[in-house]
Formats: C-alpha cells, sequence, structure tokens
C-alpha cells in the first residue's frame, strides 16, 4: 500500500489489488488443496488477458470498480490440483478422473475459483468499504489461445500477469484486467469488524430468494453461455 502527500495519505491502487487477489489465490488453494502454493514476486505489465491450454477459467465482477480475473492451468497443474482437493476431501484415489479434460476436473477448478474470487470480494468490501460482485466462473477446456477483451466495460484499463507455483513446481498464471483506479483512505476504519451474522445471513438468503426467482434470467444463462463460446469461437 503506497503513501502520498505530507500527512501520509493511504492510497490502495493497482498493485495493491493485485496483491490481495493473489493472496487469495494462495490462501484458499494452500487450505482446500494442501499443496504449498506460492507466486512470483514479479508482476508482468501485459496489454491484453488470454485464456490458454489447456485449461482457462474466467470471472468478471463489476460494482465499485470493474474488471476481469483470468487464471490459466496446464494439464498437470490442473490434474495436481484436482487430485490434491479430492483426496484432502477424503475421496479414495480410484474413483478420481483420469484426465484433464473429465466435466469434474473443471467443475472442481470451478468451485475452486469461485471460492477464490469470492475470498477476494470479502476483503475489498472490508478493506476497501465498497461492494463488487462477481460472475458464474467459467471454465473452457482449450487447444488454442483465446484473446478476452474487456475493453468496452473499462475506461482507463490496466493488466497484469502473476505467475503462481504448486508445491510440485507446476506452473499457473493469473491475469487481472481492471480500471486503473485508487481508493484514498479518508479516515481510520476497522477493517477486520464483523459483521452482525445473523444480518448477513438473512442477506444472502435474501439475495439467493432474488437470484432464484429471476426466471427470464435463470433461462437466459444457458443460451448467454452458448453466445460466449460463440464470440470465442469454439
Amino acid at each position: 500500500m503506497t503513501k502520498k502527500g505530507q500527512e501520509s495519505t493511504v492510497v490502495y491502487g493497482t498493485e495493491d489489488l493485485l496483491t490481495s487477489l493473489c493472496n487469495s489465490v494462495t490462501q484458499v488453494l494452500n487450505v482446500a488443496t494442501q499443496c504449498q502454493i506460492h507466486y512470483s514476486g514479479m508482476v508482468q505489465r501485459i496489454t491484453k488477458t488470454c485464456l490458454k491450454p489447456d485449461i482457462g477459467c474466467f470471472v468478471l465482477f463489476d460494482g465499485g470498480f470493474s474488471g476481469l480475473v483470468v487464471i490459466n492451468f496446464s494439464a498437470a497443474t490442473a490434474m495436481e490440483l484436482y487430485e490434491s482437493y479430492m483426496l484432502n476431501m477424503g475421496m479414495p484415489k480410484s474413483e478420481l478422473a483420469s484426465a484433464h479434460t473429465s466435466d469434474e476436473v473443471s467443475n472442481i477448478m470451478g468451485e475452486l475459483m469461485n471460492q477464490i474470487v469470492g475470498d477476494f470480494t470479502g476483503k475489498v468490501r472490508r478493506e476497501l468499504q465498497t461492494h463488487i460482485t462477481q460472475s458464474q466462473p467459467k471454465m473452457l477446456v482449450l487447444n488454442k489461445q483465446v484473446v478476452l477483451s474487456v475493453d468496452t466495460h473499462l475506461d482507463k484499463p490496466e493488466a497484469r500477469r502473476v505467475t503462481f507455483y504448486t508445491g510440485k513446481n507446476n506452473i499457473f498464471y493469473l491475469e487481472l484486467a481492471i480500471d486503473r483506479t485508487e481508493f484514498i483512505k479518508l479516515h481510520d476504519f476497522d477493517a477486520n469488524e464483523v459483521l452482525d451474522p445473523d444480518a448477513l445471513i438473512a442477506q444472502t438468503n435474501a439475495e439467493r430468494n432474488a437470484d432464484s426467482s429471476s426466471s427470464p434470467a435463470a433461462a437466459a444463462e444457458p443460451a448467454d453461455h452458448d453466445e460466449l463460446l460463440r464470440s470465442l469461437g469454439l
């Protein structure tokens, strides 16, 4: 977190958001898979975000700021994380999928992605005092690179790529495209303050009920997904 001005005003920028997201990746995967995940101390500035073989996953978020998160896994990385997660859940090794193209592998990777972004959005609410919503993760088994453009949604886009390493030294990449933005701290607050659990549960149930009652939107989701695949040329 950087500081500017004579009064040491705290400014939270793109790299701070990226660090928070990277920490969510390591925290969630370390707990879920018991693998020792860590990321590079260097970050790349990139001009475009891409889905790459063998499994590409992306999530859009919107609200206080907008952006796109992409994680690209090789087959070996996806299988390591999938197998470690399932074994950690008590599943016998004999019952695990044997190929990264299995729907079960994609479903598990999508669930892990959902937990990662959920952890990140929770930290955004606590630490930045703003709210963002996330889309359902989209997992695609790929044999070619697909460029994802979010320029139409971002006024001044910035993109970054970070390299991650697993316990078996397999590699995966996280890419973040986001509005160029800064959060400036106006006054002190307790970022660790816990909200009323009952109120939080009630809010979550209300949101779920609203989503389930929105039948047109629910019916449109498969069509939206097919349209997305067509737009990507798949």
